[in-house]
């Protein structure tokens, strides 16, 4: 049952909300856009690497994180909460993530055509990068207990 509602969340939910933390402590939260890889389980975002959670994992690579899928009722609503460790990916994960990156993020290939950076605009010295979370822990709402007693509470998931 947990395992189907994390593949769930995964494969719907559309952004992650990315939370960092600077050098010096300023924590900051960022909304991205994200691909799956699982096996083990990873997320992957593109970004700046001028932006301040890019900087911020640059310095402290721990980070957390939520995904959440709605619906038209109470029920439908689903999420997951995240902690892990993130980096940027290096030229050859880079190469080999590229298509299926791009795939998730842009479903629609006109969009794809459009939008898809080429490999050498993801790589040094070039501004944008691709970063990875790899999923250290991960936690679903508890919905058994909370339609009991409606408080709100987390079960962790036991990534293989």
């Amino acid at each position: 049952m947990l395992a189907s509602r994390l593949a769930r969340v995964l494969d719907e939910a559309k952004y992650l909300s990315l939370a960092t933390v600077s050098a010096t402590g300023e924590p900051w939260s960022a909304v991205l856009q994200y691909a799956v890889l699982r096996d083990p389980l990873r997320l992957l975002f593109g970004s700046a690497v001028g932006s301040r959670h890019s900087r911020h994992v640059a310095a402290r690579p721990g980070v957390s994180g939520s995904l959440f899928v709605t619906g038209s009722a109470l029920t439908e609503v689903d999420g997951a909460q995240f902690s892990g460790t993130c980096r940027e990916l290096t030229e050859d994960e880079v190469r080999e993530h590229h298509a299926a990156f791009y795939d998730a993020l842009l479903p629609d290939e006109a969009s794809r055509r459009e939008y898809t950076l080429p490999v050498d605009a993801l790589l040094a010295p070039a501004e944008h990068r691709i970063y990875q979370v790899a999923v250290e822990r991960i936690w679903l709402i508890d919905t058994t207990t909370w339609i009991e007693d409606r408080i709100d509470r987390r079960v962790e998931v036991p990534l293989p």
